[in-house]
């Protein structure tokens, strides 16, 4: 996209800038790549850095109420310290690795309403300025996509999915936000809870997985929400029943919110290198087999209702993108400092 900002901050014979993304999804842990496009203004430029910046579309819940903002969460310097001739065309290649707990933003290649992208931000002569949304698109690793057709398989259907801004207490959560996605029950849980959230945190050796039921006031605010976490690693994924093993992380979801009236925190290291490791608690503050078949796939690609619906709220992903540019324009100031990679 073209840096229309970096035009009113250097004048209109300013160079300009267009970041094109390789295509194709890429999954957390995977490299993004791709080239920046410069096209040089009307007299030579010293550029100081070309820097891309991860940001995120994040919501954050407060005693007032709720609001949400864009979030950077992570950079990467491309170049910098050469000169740009007058009306000089110039591509410099890039690729960088995405943050393990990057949030999906695709199932099945249907949007879930996840606004997340790269920004390109140019430092010229003393001045700097950022640019355009490019989106970015992040499809499940496979043990999370294993998870997900579980759920869709067992009867769940997906709700939506936002990103929160906070930490989920007695994880190892690296980012200042996490991702949630939130399903209605599956039938024959009807009776006993309203809704499930669904929050990955991957790293290099696996994934927690922490399941929520009847959220009420978030994880940054009081309520009686009960929480069990799960470990699997990513050599796991070929080698469990996954419907058996989501189907009895519910089960004991459920059962410990109907036996327990108060919060039990389950303190300690949850990650492991490897196998399933569960740990259950109550509490406002988020403190062998084969795999599965299609599945939530299956209705996806037959326009079915499931788990991966790609419209949510009556608009898909893309429109999202779109709909945040006057916010994003009007938020640049307001990010500053806080917004580190």
């Amino acid at each position: 996209m073209v840096f229309k900002r970096l035009l009113g901050s250097l004048g209109v014979g300013g160079p300009s800038v267009d970041t094109v993304l390789d295509p194709g999804a890429v999954a957390p842990g995977g490299v993004v790549a791709g080239q920046v496009n410069l096209q040089g203004g009307s007299a030579d430029f010293t550029i100081e850095h070309i820097t891309l910046e991860l940001v995120a579309r994040v919501e954050a819940e407060y005693d007032e109420g709720e609001a949400e903002g864009m979030v950077a969460f992570h950079q990467h310097v491309v170049a910098g310290g050469f000169r740009l001739a007058e009306g000089e065309h110039r591509s410099v290649p890039f690729s960088f690795t995405l943050p393990w707990e990057t949030p999906i933003t695709e199932l099945y290649g249907q949007g879930l309403g996840i606004v997340l992208g790269v920004r390109t931000e140019l430092g010229v002569a003393g001045a700097k300025g950022k640019g355009d949304l490019d989106p970015v698109a992040v499809r499940p690793l496979p043990a999370q996509e294993a998870i997900l057709e579980a759920l869709g398989q067992l009867g769940f259907g997906f709700k939506s999915a936002d990103l929160e801004l906070g930490h989920i207490g007695g994880t190892g959560q690296q980012l200042p936000f996490y991702q949630e996605i939130e399903l209605t029950p599956a039938p024959q849980y009807a009776h006993q809870v309203n809704e499930i959230e669904v929050t990955f945190l991957a790293g290099p050796a696996g994934l927690e997985v922490v399941l929520e039921a009847d959220k009420r006031g978030g994880f940054l605010s009081e309520g009686r929400d009960t929480l069990s976490r799960h470990t699997v690693g990513h050599h796991d994924v070929d080698h469990a029943d996954w419907n058996a093993e989501v189907d009895r992380w519910i089960r004991g979801l459920l059962e410990h919110r109907a036996s327990h009236g108060s919060y039990g925190h389950a303190g300690g290291a949850l990650f492991a290198q490897g196998g399933h490791k569960d740990e259950y608690g109550h509490g406002g503050h988020r403190g062998d087999g084969h795999h599965s078949g299609p599945g939530v796939g299956t209705a996806v690609a037959a326009g079915a209702a499931g788990l991966a619906v790609g419209v949510v709220g009556g608009m898909v992903a893309a429109e999202v993108v779109d709909e945040v540019g006057d916010f994003f324009e009007g938020d640049e100031e307001e990010e500053g400092e806080d917004d580190e990679g």
